[in-house]
């Protein structure tokens, strides 16, 4: 049996896209993405937590991220976790998770006048890299 590997998050930039364009000519954006939940706590307290999650969109997605998505944005994002490693300069293995992003749809309000955003915009290109690829070197 085939196992699932789906993320769903509804949460904010915590800064603008970082957008780039790889030797392959795919472009690829990162940013940020802060989800909260509340709760309160034993002596009735509200706790606050926020969860950071580091997502990856590419070719078109990445397009409208470049483009409409600021810090603060309010966005759903769908996709698949991916954990990537490479060493640094000094040959200490890292590791960092990634929410791959397959869907995404800006939430939260009107676009600038004259600007007509994809409020449900789906990866074009399934062909995203996998690990191991020239793609998954790059440290950020």
């Amino acid at each position: 049996m085939a196992g699932v590997n789906k993320v769903i998050l509804i949460g904010n930039l915590g800064k603008d896209p970082e957008v780039r364009t790889l030797e392959s000519g795919a472009k690829m954006a990162k940013f940020p993405l802060a989800t909260s939940e509340s709760y309160k706590n034993r002596d009735g307290q509200r706790v606050d937590v926020t969860e950071w999650h580091n997502i990856v969109l590419w070719r078109g997605l990445a397009d409208v991220a470049e483009t409409y998505l600021k810090k603060g944005k309010q966005v759903y994002v769908e996709g698949r976790i991916r954990t990537r490693s490479w060493e640094d300069n000094e040959g200490v293995k890292k590791y960092m998770t990634e929410i791959q992003g397959d869907n995404m749809t800006m939430l939260g309000g009107r676009p600038p006048s004259g600007s007509q955003p994809q409020e449900d915009t789906q990866a074009a290109d399934k062909d995203i890299p996998e690990s191991g690829g020239a793609e998954d070197d790059l440290p950020f």
